[in-house]
């Protein structure tokens, strides 16, 4: 949550170059820490701790640390919103976006999961023809359909964990999408930071819900380590974030992908898990896809 180091270190003098050099940088470090978030969620979801019981400490840990962070710097404004009921509604919708990843990780390695999950391109690709009224042409529309054929060949229950984890994946990345596509059409009035601090309400309300039926006392290796995973969420959205404020999106978007080699280490090292070759096929084959779409979007922008 540094950002005045940011402010501090970027000139406005300097050259497109060196600023793409620190969205690089920060973006892979973004990168890195939310993959060390997702295998932080799945040690403690496979046999300790419950999703909703750990969205609903997260979402309260991130809420807390940005009200202190903006209070701090005597910017509370920023957390304002404009459209408050629009935000209340994507932040609960929002709500299956990481309560499904989370579950499926009981379920799934972190690789699978993650190669699956990368159909959100996809999804945003047709939310964006259809509610923001982006033109998409034959070259995109066939990468959507053979990212989805990439997507039904890296499902692999026999090797790679069970059905309904994968459902679960697919389930988060129409959520992520919507969250995607709402925050895009929300952008017009409302700041980065009220967007992403009614996200995190809208998830703790729908978690608190639900926590008295589910609640169990935590050990404190738990409770330290959900207070791992909202720290890794939040340092690692706001490289994410000030990544893309610094370069251009299309050239950040296939770093995504190194997602992909830190999840195998994470995998081989933590669970001693390789990924059948039919999730490593499906995995190109979705790659690729992104990779077309991506720069399909970046010519029409130019």
């Amino acid at each position: 949550m540094r950002r005045w180091f940011i402010q501090r270190e970027i000139n406005p003098n300097q050259t497109g170059r060196s600023n793409s050099t620190y969205g690089i940088a920060l973006f892979l470090l973004g990168v890195a820490l939310m993959t060390a978030m997702d295998a932080a969620v799945k040690w403690l979801v496979e046999d300790r701790v419950h999703v909703i019981q750990l969205l609903a400490i997260r979402s309260c840990i991130i809420t807390l640390l940005l009200f202190g962070y903006y209070a701090s710097r005597r910017q509370l404004s920023q957390l304002k919103p404009v459209r408050v009921t629009a935000q209340c509604i994507r932040g609960l919708i929002g709500f299956l976006a990481p309560f499904a990843f989370f579950l499926a990780l009981k379920y799934l390695p972190l690789t699978a999961a993650s190669v699956v999950f990368f159909s959100n391109i996809f999804l945003i690709t047709l939310g964006s023809a259809f509610f923001l009224k982006e033109k998409v042409g034959v070259y995109r529309w066939s990468a959507v359909v053979i990212g989805y054929i990439g997507v039904l060949i890296a499902i692999d229950p026999n090797a790679d964990g069970e059905l309904f984890g994968y459902m679960m994946i697919l389930v988060s990345s129409v959520s992520f999408a919507f969250l995607f596509i709402s925050g895009k059409m929300l952008s017009s009035t409302e700041t980065s930071e009220s967007l992403v601090l009614f996200y995190n309400m809208g998830v703790g309300v729908v978690a608190m819900f639900w926590l008295p039926g589910i609640w169990q006392t935590l050990a404190i290796t738990d409770l330290l380590g959900i207070l791992l995973v909202s720290v890794l969420a939040v340092f690692g959205q706001y490289c994410m974030t000030h990544a893309f404020a610094l370069a251009e999106a299309s050239l950040l978007a296939p770093l995504n992908y190194t997602t992909l080699v830190l999840t195998l280490i994470f995998d081989l090292v933590l669970w001693q898990t390789i990924p059948s070759a039919q999730t490593l096929l499906g995995a190109t084959i979705i790659i690729l896809s992104s990779c077309l779409v991506i720069y399909r979007q970046h010519q029409q922008a130019s």
